[in-house]
């Protein structure tokens, strides 16, 4: 008995021994999946951990001091006391980028949310969905800019519209490559983000048709496009409501040139556009309706045309500045009414430092005149901007 105790004293010690001696050993940790660098989309991408998915997180922040104008001392600005002559804001922009390659072509999720704080406004900064959309294969679903639009503007346009059509919109479009900087789009996008007047009009019955034909090479790039847009109306300048619609459209042409030979950065470019019904595709900021309704079952469209070029020059590898010029011209012929026509017109200029990459400080002016005409009696105004700005984008 005294030696089956001893050998079950021996096993526990030795059971108890290797027991030990098996926790003291070493645990493989588990696999740690490293973020790793996605050079296929240029560069600041890199995968999701897990997933073949690459992300660019970027933003930035914009400061500006404006001078309200100045360029009329009858103007609520300056000529009041209660115009506010100088206004701040502070915009702050977070944006995301997601790309994935399938086998039916690129997977992208793109989202730009702005931030916005100006003076006088709610201490709660206001929220803006810039861009907001999802493209897979040659589709594009979202808000986005319209593919009506090509040239908007070599300056800021801070304040006052640079005079092309530059606007947002939801939208679902097809772009098909047919190689060598070649493509063509068709897009169906939401009418309301483009009515000019939208007292005027009824309810939102189709979407207008866009297309265009665009090319991207070395040597700059260029476009034609056109949009068919609904004048749907409901009220009317004499008192009474219209059941009238009119189908508006609009074409317009656009190229910008690289100019290597004035200085690396360099471009010049030039567009024009012609409108019935759909002005704010010619002026983002036109100054007549769309359509005036002249009686019950009658509306009378406007129709606007308009030309406009820009530069963009680098003085400097780190000082640079651009000029934009346009010119539009609308008019209603209102019959039994007085006829109204608008003429629209106006420069941009700013000078720009950019010390490091990524980081700005500019000042620019930008001026519009508009002369509008009812009846053959005109009424003149001049608007005259100045805006200090500095900015940092990663």
């Amino acid at each position: 008995m005294i030696k089956n105790y001893v050998f079950a004293a021996a096993a526990a010690g030795v059971f108890a021994a290797s027991g030990a001696h098996a926790a003291d050993l070493p645990v493989a940790p588990e696999p740690v999946d490293y973020v790793r660098v996605c050079d296929a989309y240029g560069s600041g991408f890199f995968y999701i951990p897990g997933t073949e998915t690459c992300l660019r997180v970027g933003g930035g922040m914009r400061v500006e001091f404006r001078f309200r104008d100045f360029a009329d001392d009858g103007n609520t600005a300056w000529g009041t006391r209660d115009g506010n002559a100088t206004t701040t804001r502070a915009r702050a922009y977070v944006r995301f980028d997601s790309r994935t390659n399938t086998e039916y072509g690129l997977l992208r999720t793109y989202v730009d949310l702005w931030f916005t704080g100006d003076s006088g406004g709610s201490t709660t900064p206001a929220v803006t969905l810039w861009n907001g959309f999802i493209q897979f294969g040659g589709f594009t679903f979202g808000r986005a800019e319209s593919f009506f639009d090509f040239y908007t503007g070599d300056n800021w346009g801070s304040i006052i519209q640079q005079g092309f059509s530059d606007h947002r919109t939801n939208l679902f479009a097809y772009t098909y490559g047919f190689g060598n900087g070649f493509s063509a789009t068709l897009s169906l996008e939401d009418a309301t983000f483009v009515r000019n007047g939208a007292a005027n009009y009824g309810g939102h019955k189709a979407p207008d048709l866009v297309a265009n034909l665009r090319v991207d090479q070395g040597w700059g790039s260029a476009q034609v496009m056109g949009a068919l847009h609904q004048a749907n109306g409901k009220g009317s300048t004499v008192g009474a409501p219209i059941v009238d619609s009119e189908i508006g459209w609009a074409i317009g042409a656009g190229v910008t040139f690289n100019a290597p030979m004035l200085a690396p950065g360099d471009t010049i470019s030039f567009q024009a556009a012609y409108a019935d019904g759909a002005v704010r595709y010619v002026h983002e900021a036109a100054i007549l309706s769309d359509f005036v309704g002249l009686s019950v079952t009658n509306l009378e469209t406007t129709t606007g045309w308009g030309i406009g070029g820009g530069i963009t020059h680098h003085w400097t590898p780190t000082l640079s500045s651009a000029l934009t010029a346009n010119y539009a011209s609308f008019e209603n012929d209102q019959g039994v009414l007085a006829d109204v026509d608008a003429d629209q017109w106006g420069i941009q200029g700013n000078l720009v430092w950019s010390p490091v990459s990524g980081f700005l400080m500019g000042v620019e002016l930008e001026y519009q005149n508009t002369d509008v005409k009812v009846g053959g009696v005109s009424a003149d105004d001049d608007d005259l901007v100045g805006i200090f700005r500095v900015q940092r984008t990663f």
